[in-house]
């Protein structure tokens, strides 16, 4: 009888996780709390920002990839279909990006200013009413488990989003994946993962 051990089964497919292109989005106006809520909404809706390609590797892992994964927010769909283009994506919300709710402070400030307080609140516990930083965590352990599940098919891509992105990492530590290509955290940029042996 044949030896069915999970020693003899192949490895999976490497996992590529990553983050969408620049978006079509005015960073330069200085604007209160209730004008980033409106800020980030359009920000939401809004593509990705036009002249822009995806490097090369990016196109690669794309192009060999057995399942392409998307978020279902326009900027990584686009990101996705410009790195895949032709090819049929798994777009999911499970992928989104972790909420963005600002701290209700005076003043006015740049978007990205604002980003950076309403991640520190967030993480802390200040949610307003949306996601939680435990139920986004939660939605990470989901979402790994379908990259993992998808991988043992071969090489996975998925095209998301900055913070919820770093989330998904300690989740497929857990499942025995290590970050083998750090590419960091700016528009394009991926990182890809492989099974600990």
């Amino acid at each position: 009888m044949a030896d069915t051990s999970s020693h003899d089964l192949p490895p999976p497919g490497s996992i590529t996780i990553a983050r969408h292109g620049q978006p079509d989005a005015d960073r330069t106006v200085r604007i209160d709390w209730e004008g980033y809520e409106h800020w980030w909404k359009g920000y939401d809706a809004a593509g990705l920002a036009p002249g822009q390609s995806p490097p090369d590797m990016l196109k690669k892992a794309a192009e060999d990839a057995a399942v392409v994964f998307s978020s279902s927010l326009p900027r990584a769909i686009e990101t996705a279909q410009a790195a895949a283009p032709g090819r049929r994506l798994v777009i999911d919300p499970d992928f989104v990006e972790a909420p963005l709710p600002p701290p209700q402070m005076i003043g006015t400030l740049k978007p990205g200013t604002w980003g950076v307080y309403a991640r520190i609140f967030w993480w802390l516990g200040a949610s307003r009413g949306l996601e939680t930083r435990r139920e986004a965590e939660l939605r990470a352990e989901r979402a790994a488990d379908k990259l993992v599940i998808a991988a043992e098919r071969g090489p996975v891509v998925l095209c998301a989003h900055g913070w919820f992105n770093r989330m998904l990492r300690p989740a497929l530590r857990r499942r025995g994946w290590k970050c083998v290509q750090d590419g960091g955290d700016t528009y394009w940029s991926y990182r890809r993962y492989e099974r600990i042996r």
